[in-house]
């Protein structure tokens, strides 16, 4: 079984810390390759401005060029609506049923994991790779325990696409926080 960790974003846009901690799985986990799943707008975030869809995925394509085991997975925004992560898991799983999935999750998403819809399923039949966002050691410890559940030591993400965005926004692009070809290609389509 091909072993695929699934890195859910918006990526709205795609920015360094996304790379780093993809990266990061496929180098030090041993993970074969990551895929950055391109999730619609989250039920769990306040409404922000989504630039398209098409948009994003060229973005993300952009960032990961030089990056031969991350890949980009347009299937959830495919999905009927509303989706939930559940659904593209076992859509995913039917799709590829040669691939073992593990999610990759950032420490504050965990926090309220047990909102998603169908969690338990989710838990019980996946593995959980968290990586450190947000406040340190705040996972709950039902999920510390966890045996699916497995909490590593990848690069602190301490940017965010609406840190970019708000940047992106004032008429600075950040060549420091986001890949070169992405912000050439804000340059030119300016998207936000």
């Amino acid at each position: 079984m091909k072993k695929v960790g699934l890195f859910f974003g918006t990526f709205n846009p795609i920015h360094n810390g996304h790379i780093k901690v993809a990266d990061y799985f496929v180098k030090k986990v041993e993970l074969e390759e990551v895929w950055l799943v391109l999730s619609p707008q989250s039920p769990f975030k306040r409404k922000e401005s989504l630039i398209e869809n098409t948009q994003r995925l060229e973005m993300v394509s952009l960032a990961i060029a030089d990056f031969p085991k991350l890949k980009v997975c347009d299937d959830e925004i495919n999905l009927p609506k509303p989706n939930y992560t559940i659904n593209t898991l076992l859509h995913l799983k039917n799709k590829f049923p040669t691939h073992h999935f593990i999610l990759i999750l950032g420490q504050d998403i965990i926090n309220y994991f047990n909102e998603w819809k169908n969690y338990r399923d989710i838990l019980e039949n996946y593995k959980i790779y968290v990586y450190p966002r947000g406040e340190p050691d705040s996972t709950p410890e039902k999920f510390k325990s966890h045996r699916n559940i497995h909490l590593f030591t990848a690069p602190k993400i301490e940017i965010s696409s609406t840190a970019v965005r708000k940047m992106i926004l004032k008429g600075e692009v950040p060549v420091s926080l986001i890949p070169k070809k992405v912000k050439d290609y804000i340059t030119i389509n300016k998207p936000f």
